[in-house]
């Protein structure tokens, strides 16, 4: 693993292995170049020579935060280890209408082969890391930080994820095997708050994991009754009211972290946030957004 995989690895995934991590990125690509390669592209294969040498240049037509650019070096690698690419701008830098992110140079087939999941994958992480960015503003001042949710593409989540840090929020769990997060459907089924959290603690008990325990609240009753149980990493005040979850930030006090969520606008983030809570989680960040338009041009 490359030292700037090593670096993000660290920085996103604590809680998944380096081998999980590095294995999701590798299915996104090679998944995705067999969906939109197949056994060939025979628009390229038909009219440019295979010998034909070429370079192109990877254009911003928008404005916002640029991401992606070291998933694009991976996808370029991927298709042909013999592609040369020069960046000019780095992940996470404010980019303007005109400006030029990166050039790649070498086979002509080969980079127009990579070129739609380039531009694909850089446009969609580029509108979730700006979005994000948006986000941390209005929170500056603040001690809430921004988390994204699990409400990502399907086969993609690893940089959906990864854009979001990109863009200066955090990560929330990656997936359901690397955190116990009881929400109401799960204590409803396991009868009640208190049956649930005893559950999964026997749980992990059982099975020798080590995972970290968040609750769902939905009053401030419930809030009193997980303060009554030992060892919750979280409590989620899930779609409270402004003095609601005043009130229950002064209840949970230290005992754990707090996370609001529910319904929470970019017009109501920092009023939230004047509240008290730890995190704000927002399934925004990557299931609502306009992707930043990109393009890959030849030069």
């Amino acid at each position: 693993m490359s030292n700037y995989l090593i670096f993000l690895f660290n920085k996103i995934y604590t809680m998944i292995s380096e081998d999980q991590y590095i294995n999701e990125l590798n299915l996104i690509i090679s998944n995705a170049i067999r969906e939109d390669v197949g056994d060939g592209d025979h628009s390229s294969l038909a009219c440019i020579p295979v010998e034909s040498l070429g370079k192109a240049e990877l254009l911003v037509k928008d404005n916002g935060i640029i991401a992606g650019v070291e998933f694009a070096k991976m996808i370029f690698k991927y298709v042909d280890s013999n592609l040369i690419v020069e960046v000019f701008i780095k992940d996470g830098t404010i980019v303007h209408h005109g400006d030029v992110v990166l050039t790649v140079s070498g086979s002509s087939q080969s980079i127009l082969k990579a070129e739609r999941l380039v531009l694909n994958a850089m446009q969609r992480m580029s509108a979730i890391a700006t979005k994000t960015k948006h986000y941390m503003d209005l929170l500056s001042g603040t001690k809430t930080k921004i988390l994204d949710t699990r409400k990502t593409t399907p086969g993609v989540r690893a940089i959906e994820k990864w854009a979001v840090k990109i863009g200066g929020g955090e990560n929330h769990r990656f997936a359901l095997y690397d955190m116990i997060m009881l929400k109401d459907n799960h204590i409803d089924f396991a009868g009640g708050v208190t049956k649930a959290i005893k559950n999964a603690q026997d749980y992990l008990k059982k099975t020798h994991r080590d995972l970290k325990i968040i609750v769902e609240a939905r009053s401030l009753e419930e809030i009193e009754e997980i303060l009554e149980s030992k060892g919750i990493h979280r409590i989620l005040i899930d779609n409270f009211t402004f003095e609601d979850t005043k009130k229950a930030i002064a209840m949970i006090g230290d005992s754990c972290q707090t996370e609001s969520s529910g319904g929470i606008t970019e017009e109501t983030l920092r009023v939230y946030a004047d509240c008290g809570v730890d995190f704000i989680s927002s399934g925004a960040l990557t299931h609502s957004i306009y992707n930043m338009d990109l393009s890959l041009k030849a030069v």
